[in-house]
C-alpha cells in the first residue's frame, strides 16, 4: 500500500552560500520506514534555492558561489531593492537555479551519487531560517 509522509525542515542560513543539509534529509527519510518511493523537497522562499551538488571538494562550492556572484552581482542597478542591495540579485540567483528537487528512494536509501549532497543555496546576507517542505511517497 502506498504511503505518504510530509514535514517542514528548517535550515538556518547564517551566511550566503551553500548549506549542506543532506544528513537531516536522510535521517528524516529513514524514520519514515519506506523502501521505494520518491522524495520531493520544496524551498518556500524566493531568495534561496535548492541544489544537488558536489559534497567532497569545498572548492567546487566556492567556485559555484563565485560564479553566481558574477552573473547576478549585488549593487544599486536594480529597480527592486526594497530590502537592500542583495535583494534583487537573490531573486535572480533563485530563478537561475531551482526551488524544488525530486530524489528517488530505492532499498530504503535516497538514490544520490557518491559525491552528491543536498544544499540550501542562500542568496541573502541576513541570517535566515529557511523552510523546506519535504514530501515522501512510497512503500
Amino acid at each position: 500500500m502506498i504511503r505518504q509522509a510530509s514535514e517542514t525542515l528548517t535550515v538556518r542560513a547564517a551566511r550566503p552560500g551553500l548549506h549542506d543539509f543532506t544528513d537531516r534529509v536522510v535521517d528524516w527519510v529513514a524514520r519514515q520506514g519506506m523502501h521505494e518511493g520518491l522524495l520531493t523537497l520544496f524551498c518556500r522562499h524566493t531568495s534561496a534555492s535548492l541544489l544537488i551538488q558536489e559534497n567532497a571538494a569545498p572548492a567546487a562550492r566556492r567556485d559555484l558561489e563565485a560564479y553566481f556572484a558574477r552573473i547576478a552581482p549585488e549593487g544599486r542597478g536594480y529597480a527592486h531593492d526594497d530590502e537592500g542591495p542583495d535583494d534583487m540579485p537573490a531573486h535572480l540567483r533563485a530563478a537561475l537555479t531551482q526551488v524544488h528537487l525530486s530524489i528517488p528512494l530505492r532499498d530504503a536509501r535516497l538514490v544520490l551519487g557518491t559525491w552528491q549532497g543536498i544544499y540550501l543555496f542562500e542568496h541573502r546576507h541576513v541570517p535566515t531560517d529557511r523552510m523546506i517542505a519535504a514530501h515522501l511517497i512510497g512503500v
